[in-house]
């Protein structure tokens, strides 16, 4: 696997792996066994950047699943991993709008906090210090240099070796920044969501890293989704009702359609794609099944020639997506 460089020097596969989709209820029921198998087959494949939250599944439940997956092979792996939605039972919690229809999630980033959480996503998963430790989202009612401040000791500690901040604006970014250098950034980008244009120029700019979340638009970008089962999580997301779905499929055919002239899948395309974009963005997208884990990974090895980039352009530049994503 080829590897790219994020800000302070972590060096990463090109393409990681996002394990969210392993817990259950998000795209419909899954078992552990299921999970432990798909984050090997990453592994094997080279996609050796896991990424997961202690708030993907009840009660770590994600956390504890890749614990038990990299046992016995943690040298090989970077650990990413997320905090500030899992709020402690008592503790209270701020409101961050949301584009699904459940309409927000409930944060609470407050510096107190930030050792406790870090522990437990430690025992979780079964590791003495956790390569990379985002916060999941920035708290409306604390300023991130606080936050970063007490992630910075964590780092100073030994419990964690970078510092992520994930789904913010450039200025948030520029601020914290300030505080303790940022090794990356994790943001919904995508043929499905483009970047926002500042966070990549302010990304740049600092030599920050952006790990680029959902490069596959929760599976839309597969070419496969078509219905979704009742206890899919996306049925929250605006894009994928019956109506948006329908008319979204229509409009990527063209994209689908390049993707087989080039034979290679439509998943491979969208990731090849957005790994031209920036040489410093990794994707992680993630999948249950080791076949499509292993051909989303050797898109790392793709190289796309100027007039198919210009052609995938015109063909998003028509590519009108109805409907709202998380963020």
């Amino acid at each position: 696997m080829k590897t790219r460089t994020l800000g302070n020097g972590l060096r990463v596969p090109a393409i990681g792996y996002g394990a969210m989709v392993l817990s259950p209820g998000t795209y419909g029921e899954v078992d552990d066994a299921r999970g432990e198998a798909a984050i090997r087959a990453a592994l094997d494949a080279g996609g050796t950047h896991v990424d997961t939250s202690d708030a993907y599944g009840p009660d770590g439940h994600n956390e504890r699943l890749v614990g038990r997956a990299i046992k016995g092979r943690r040298d090989e792996v970077t650990v990413a991993t997320k905090f500030g939605l899992a709020v402690p039972e008592g503790e209270p919690s701020r409101a961050q709008p949301v584009g699904y229809a459940f309409g927000e999630l409930r944060v609470n980033a407050e510096p107190r906090l930030v050792r406790g959480y870090a522990e437990h996503s430690l025992r979780n998963l079964g590791i003495d210090v956790i390569d990379l430790y985002y916060a999941h989202y920035p708290d409306p009612g604390v300023p991130i240099e606080e936050t970063v401040g007490a992630m910075a000791e964590l780092v100073r500690d030994g419990l964690v070796r970078h510092i992520g901040l994930s789904n913010l604006t450039a200025a948030q970014l520029r601020a914290a920044h300030a505080v303790h250098p940022v090794a990356a950034v994790q943001t919904e980008w995508s043929m499905w969501r483009p970047i926002d244009a500042d966070l990549l120029a302010t990304a740049r700019e600092l030599g920050v890293g952006i790990v680029a979340w959902s490069p596959l638009g929760n599976g839309f970008l597969t070419g496969t989704v078509t219905a979704l089962g009742e206890d899919d999580f996306r049925r929250n997301a605006p894009r994928f009702s019956a109506e948006n779905l329908a008319g979204n499929n229509n409009r990527y055919a063209p994209v689908r359609d390049l993707a087989v002239s080039l034979g290679i899948t439509p998943a491979q395309l969208a990731l090849a794609w957005l790994l031209h974009q920036d040489e410093h963005v990794v994707p992680i997208p993630g999948s249950r099944t080791p076949a499509h884990i292993e051909e989303n990974l050797a898109a790392a090895d793709l190289v796309l020639h100027e007039d198919t980039l210009a052609r995938i352009d015109d063909a998003l530049s028509r590519f009108k997506v109805t409907g709202a994503t998380l963020l």
